[in-house]
């Protein structure tokens, strides 16, 4: 790691460097120099002086610093003298620069600053275009301006050479002045400045740009930097909405400023092409209450510190989101922030101490604690905590209350006038005092082995104190003003409590004057050490503004050096280092190493704590939990829905902030790029309703919905590079999604099942309120996750059963646990390996053709000669792959015999035209054929799904239950892929698989059976024939005999569901029906009604609500068939229901509901008002001791 430099500078205007491989702050060699503020940037630091200059210190390097001057001298031909430099009046100038359009003679060039040196006279390029040339390095022309060439030929009338000269930067390692005087109109004197912007755009090393705010509210910006004018040509005013007070450029293209009312503007459109941004945005300060008074930006952080002190993180901020999503707390009282390379942050803590954020990681961006700056002062080899009090016999030193300095803006080194005498027009405010109470103080007791000192004499409190030069009073600049509480502040924060600003005192001599604000009292702290040095000991009350003499720093430096340095700023933009970082003067020791975040305050109380030795009394003090962010990034495509419609290489970020009481709050951003402008989509977690693989162009893709992308059937699609990405990403996603809502815990025996068309497993914890008759919560509204597994169909019951079945007809028990809290590694679900296969079809069609017979030549207007099922898109079988990447082949294409309407012995179906109905055999009518070719795809995963051998089954139904019931056994029928029906035995919450199959006799096949409440069990046939079974119990599982129920007039049902008291079925057409008259005495119902059409499966729940899969969403015919849909309105009254409401959509494939037997609670009938309006007539009044009494 190579050596780089942390700067600061203290309350003096002292600047001094640490270096990351040393373990001593150095100060700056120029005694005479005193600097406002620092910031640094790769291999240079910028600064600004009291005199309202920049200045800049270059890192000394082997490599010099030089730069070429160059001008060209320019002759035109004429017949008397041959060339010369009488040129004609429209020619360039004699001496000029390549273009003609400047003039530039020899004696014009002078060096910009005194921080360069020539090193030689001019000299005349002998080469043209990079080759050596031997015409005295003319190049000749026809005229200005034209293309020049070394050749001179008859028809040459001008010609040129360059005059080359070199100067020298020899200001490397110093500070050098750099002059406010250019051509242009010039800034008004500077009280910021920040470099940034040597990353932009991914090209590391460029160097930086700088920015600049003046007091009058300016921003400008530094033009001409580059590796051979480090210093910069001149300053570019840039417009602002309103006045500037400070301003922090980072690395990249952010730039935040502090405006005068506390909120923040953010520069957009910064680039390479246009380093100065295009338009500001303002953003709100965190809180209404304490407005910002500090902002410091990284790569892809922002960081600031309000009035009241406390530090916030920007959340969700980037290059394509400069001005971020919102705002979170983080602890620690610090009076500014800097955010250096690899985003590492850095702070002045209210004590004066610096600070360095640990375990700031490009995943953690945020850290997650504070630790000491802790390095040698000087010639001292005792390494000092930030505010090393020092104390005499045990005691902390207190000295005056307040003092007054000069807000002059002029750079004289005189001290400011008498107060009483003040003539200037600047206004004087009243001091600050420092916002650190010392421990020991009032707040802390006072240990048994010290003494508290008496109260100081009169003549120690009215003794003059010497006058300290105060950097022209440019603390009156870091904090414009601050809140004027007199509660003061306690020694640790409590967790939970805001810090009170410490007590504001007013001096003697400033009794109904202003004082200018200022952030350490000098003269106070002057004073204390001169009455040090005499041997006597100040005390005030408990109360007063309180300054620590410090170590020794070095002793012949002159007023003040002898302490250590009491902080005001830092900038680590030219400090390499990271979380890893092995750095002397960063090493955390005792319990700042925790993970807590720790104030200043509480940072030196620890440091005290360990110098007495009072841990028992100290540590029981809590904490402050710091809030934490926590991003991942990665990289995937984003399937661009609009014109033109296209995968797209995108930047993904996951971001989670983590609060004090452990709730946490994520942010899914996606970043990308149109028409070379950066644009970003973002989705909170907590919006999120459903995270579900899909199937699209054989990619690993997934869909993320919320409320409204649902409603809107505009889901966010992305792809990953690989299985293992994708699972990583939905894994890491839905984990986010149930830390939000509360989730921590498997499906709950109510919750609701559904599959999707590609297989995967969802599922719905239900509320109290979603099958409540009025304000039913929206469809759109439901959170789905995945369980792990691959199943075509799912069953359930309020008891905790779960049966599903594979496409390939295994049927699966689930094996999971049940809404109980995992606690320890034996509660972990179990697992098994789970296989599934499917088959995947494409069709050939033919046309016949009276010349060939049947060919493959079909009419323009035909479907593909090779398509799907619907003839609407081609899938030849090279072209065809698996459902997804996670299947494997297992079979080669084959032709099938098993198709709907029969084939011949070829595998052939014909039909009169596409798209008509295909039937097994040939007429003279048929002009097209097609055949369906098959091929098995398998999938192998880990699921907690356990096989139930060792029959095939087609359909499943569970007995509903209430959440009341109790049952040893649980009915289960089951249809085999023959058709036969079956009841499993032995099925409980014990055994979920049960023990074996009772064959139950029909005389057809049967493909759909449900049982529902009071074991009614219905069936459809393979013909569409309806069925009921009587005398079925709990003690007679397989009932007695069929009974034939007529089907709804010209139409096949295909599937049905059977609840509580209600039946209904799904025909061949979509349409849904109810089966009207259904009584105990009658379980076979009357007739049946229709409902509604647009459906393809059905599902009744134990509260008679109806859930379907709808075929399509009205309005929205593109998206993939299969949509949950609720029938809202369903009661004992209206078993019917009255509307339905389209949930999440696109590629579902079933639904069940059986499960769900949560009732919402009932309110209270109110008591009635007024006389009965029963028609019954009033009890006759009853006789008591011969008085009527009302009963």
């Amino acid at each position: 790691m190579p050596i780089t430099l942390l700067w600061a500078v203290d309350v003096y205007g002292r600047v001094y460097s640490l270096s990351t491989a040393g373990q001593r702050w150095e100060r700056a060699d120029d005694m005479l120099l005193e600097l406002k503020r620092v910031t640094a940037g790769k291999g240079r630091c910028w600064g600004i002086g009291c005199d309202h200059h920049a200045y800049l210190n270059m890192m000394p390097s082997e490599t010099p610093i030089r730069y070429r001057e160059e001008t060209y001298e320019n002759q035109r031909w004429n017949p008397v003298d041959s060339f010369t430099d009488t040129l004609l009046p429209t020619d360039r100038w004699p001496w000029s620069d390549v273009t003609g359009m400047n003039p530039q003679p020899l004696h014009s060039f002078e060096l910009p600053s005194r921080s360069w040196e020539w090193e030689g006279d001019w000299y005349v390029d002998q080469t043209c275009g990079g080759e050596p040339s031997q015409t005295g390095g003319w190049e000749y022309a026809v005229d200005f301006p034209a293309n020049f060439s070394p050749d001179k030929k008859w028809n040459s009338c001008v010609r040129r050479r360059r005059w080359i000269r070199y100067r020298r930067y020899i200001a490397q390692g110093t500070w050098a002045k750099i002059s406010l005087d250019n051509p242009r109109k010039p800034p008004l004197p500077l009280c910021d400045i920040s470099c940034g912007g040597w990353e932009m755009s991914d090209q590391s090393g460029r160097y930086p740009y700088l920015w600049g705010v003046t007091q009058q509210g300016q921003v400008w910006f530094r033009e001409g930097i580059h590796p051979r004018v480090p210093e910069g040509s001149s300053w570019e005013e840039v417009d602002v909405p309103k006045e500037v007070a400070q301003l922090s450029a980072g690395p990249g293209d952010l730039l935040w400023a502090v405006l005068w009312d506390g909120n923040l503007l953010v520069r957009t459109g910064l680039s390479l092409d246009s380093p100065t941004g295009t338009s500001w945005t303002e953003v709100e300060s965190p809180v209404k209450e304490a407005e910002v008074a500090h902002v410091a930006v990284g790569v892809s952080v922002v960081w600031v510190v309000t009035k009241d002190y406390k530090v916030w993180f920007r959340r969700g901020v980037n290059s394509h989101n400069p001005c971020g999503s919102g705002w979170i707390s983080i602890g620690g009282e610090m009076i500014m922030v800097d955010v250096g390379l690899n985003d590492q942050v850095w702070a002045v803590g209210e004590d004066r101490g610096l600070y360095f954020r640990m375990s700031v990681t490009s995943s953690e961006p945020s850290g997650n604690g504070w630790i000491p700056v802790s390095a040698q002062w000087g010639s001292s080899k005792e390494i000092i905590p930030p505010r090393k009090r020092h104390a005499a016999g045990g005691q902390l030193k207190q000295v005056s209350q307040g003092a007054i300095l000069s807000c002059s803006d002029s750079d004289s080194e005189l001290g400011p006038a008498d107060p009483p005498h003040n003539t200037s027009d600047t206004p004087v405010l009243e001091a600050a005092a420092p916002s650190v109470v010392p421990l020991g103080g009032a707040d802390t007791p006072t240990p048994p082995h010290e003494k508290t000192e008496e109260p100081p004499s009169s003549s120690q409190q009215d003794a003059p104190r010497a006058f300290i030069p105060a950097s022209d009073s440019f603390i009156n600049s870091l904090i414009s003003d601050r809140d004027k509480a007199p509660t003061p502040q306690p020694s640790i924060t409590e967790e939970g409590e805001d810090p009170s600003p410490a007590p504001i005192l007013p001096t003697p001599e400033a009794a109904g004057q202003d004082v200018p604000w200022m952030n350490v009292d000098l003269e106070g702290a002057e004073a204390a050490r001169s009455a040090q040095a005499g041997g006597g000991l100040s005390s005030v009350d408990s109360g007063a503004c309180a300054t620590y003499s410090l170590g020794s720093l070095e002793t012949s430096q002159g007023v003040g050096d002898e302490d250590g340095p009491v902080w005001t700023w830092i900038s680590g933009g030219g400090c390499d280092v990271d979380a890893s970082s092995q750095i002397s003067w960063l090493s955390p020791t005792g319990p700042l190493t925790s993970s807590l975040s720790l104030t200043p305050v509480q940072s030196t109380a620890w440091s005290e704590q360990q110098r007495q030795e009072h841990r028992d009394e100290i540590s029981k003090k809590p904490l402050e939990r710091s809030h934490s962010v926590w991003v991942r990034k990665g990289a995937l495509r984003w399937w661009r829905d609009w014109k033109p419609q296209r995968w797209v290489d995108v930047g993904v970020a996951l971001e989670q902030s983590t609060k004090s009481d452990g709730r946490k709050d994520s942010i899914f951003f996606v970043y990308y790029m149109q028409y070379d402008e950066k644009k970003y989509l973002h989705v909170f977690i907590h919006e999120v309703t459903a995270l579900v693989p899909v199937l699209r162009d054989g990619l690993y893709a997934f869909a993320v919905y919320t409320a409204q992308r649902t409603r809107q059937r505009w889901p966010l699609v992305l792809a990953a590079q690989s299985e293992k990405d994708m699972n990583e990403w939905l894994s890491l996603l839905s984990d986010c999604c149930c830390e939000c809502r509360g989730i921590a815990s498997p499906p709950s025996r109510h919750a609701l099942w559904s599959t999707t068309c590609k297989g995967d497993i969802m599922v719905h914890e239900p509320s109290f309120a979603l099958e409540a008759t009025a304000h039913t919560p929206p469809c759109d509204l439901m959170f789905w996750r995945q369980v792990p597994g691959h199943l075509q169909c799912v069953e359930s019951n309020s008891l905790g059963l779960v049966w599903g079945i594979g496409w390939d007809g295994t049927a699966w028990a689930y094996s999971g646990h049940y809404g109980q809290q995992l606690t320890s590694a034996g509660d972990a679900v179990e697992s098994h390996q789970q296989t599934d296969v499917r088959s995947v079809h494409v069709y050939e069609n033919q046309r016949w053709n009276p010349m060939t017979g049947y060919t493959d030549k079909g009419l323009p207007t035909d479907r593909p000669m090779w398509s799907d099922e619907s003839g609407l898109k081609e899938c030849t079988k090279g072209s065809t792959h698996p459902p997804s990447p996670q299947w494997s082949w297992v079979s080669e294409w084959t032709v099938d015999y098993n198709v709907t309407g029969g084939t011949d012995k070829e595998g052939w179906q014909y039909a009169a035209d596409f798209p008509v109905t295909f039937h097994g055999h040939k007429t003279i009518k048929d002009f097209v054929r097609r055949r369906r070719w098959t091929r098995k795809c398998k999938i192998t995963l880990k699921a907690p799904w356990k096989q139930v051998p060792p029959i095939a089954l087609s359909d499943i139904s569970l007995m509903p239950c209430l959440t009341q019931s109790r049952m040893d056994q649980v009915p289960v029928w089951a249809l085999s892929d023959k058709g036969d029906v079956l009841c499993r035995l032995g099925v409980s919450s014990q055994n979920p698989a049960g023990s074996s199959w009772l064959h139950v006799g029909t005389d057809q096949p049967f493909k759909s059976i449900s049982i529902g409440g009071a074991s009614q069990v219905w069936a459809i046939a393979k013909d569409g024939a309806v069925f009921y079974r009587g005398s079925v119990s709990l003690q007679n599982p397989a009932g007695e005999c069929w009974y034939h129920i007529p089907s709804p007039p010209r139409q096949t049902l295909k599937q049905l569901s059977v609840g509580r008291t209600s039946v209904f079925a799904v025909d061949e057409n979509g349409n849904l029906w109810y089966r009207q008259g259904l009584t105990p005495s009658y379980p076979q119902g009357s007739a049946w009604e229709l409902i509604s059409n647009n459906v393809t499966k059905v599902s009744v729940g134990p509260l008679d609500q109806v859930w379907i899969i709808a075929d399509g969403v009205p309005g929205f015919t593109a998206e993939t068939p299969g949509a949950v849909c609720h029938r809202v309105g369903v009661g004992p009254m209206q078993p019917k229901g009255q509307s339905w409401d389209y949930g999440i959509g696109g590629g579902w494939e079933h639904i069940s509901v059986r499960g769900n037997s949560v009732e919402a609670p009932r309110a209270p009938h109110p008591p009635q008002a007024g006389p009965p309006r029963s028609p019954l007539l009033a009890p006759p009044p009853a006789q008591a001791n011969g008085n009527a009494v009302g009963v």
